[in-house]
């Protein structure tokens, strides 16, 4: 019984030692509105390769809305593989559509459109986007989870 007691006690005494040193703390607040996030546009006047964004800056446990907009001056097929395996995916939003889905592949878009994607980063890292055979002319970015 004695060693039973100071085991549960042990157990305590690191769960709350953990807690202090912030390895058992989450920094986002799932309880509030999701944080939105700078759209990605997809082509613009300037050149059909463009991204209005290269890199998006996260935290983990912390609920985020980014909205994917493609101009349509070329079919966009929107990945990101790792960051997407790594994410609690809540919705996507498309038009008068929302979506519920554990994961996703990609987003494509054939003609001028948008979408929003919300989601909470649930793994630190840095992993990559990008807009599928266009990488090479430039289209592609980080996501960078704290």
């Amino acid at each position: 019984m004695a060693r039973v007691l100071l085991s549960g006690l042990a157990v305590v005494t690191i769960t709350i030692s953990m807690m202090f040193s912030g390895k058992l703390l989450a920094e986002g607040d799932l309880t509030l509105k999701p944080q939105r996030l700078p759209e990605l546009v997809m082509g613009s006047e300037e050149s059909d390769y463009s991204l209005s964004q290269k890199t998006y800056e996260l935290e983990t446990g912390k609920a985020y809305r980014l909205e994917l907009i493609a101009s349509g001056l070329k079919p966009y097929a929107f990945r990101a593989p790792e960051f997407f395996s790594s994410i609690f995916l809540r919705k996507v939003e498309a038009g008068d559509m929302e979506i519920k889905a554990v994961s996703l592949t990609e987003l494509e878009f054939e003609d001028e459109g948008s979408a929003e994607m919300f989601f909470v980063p649930v793994k630190p890292g840095t992993f990559e986007f990008y807009i599928a055979g266009l990488r090479h002319k430039g289209m592609e970015g980080v996501f960078i989870v704290k």
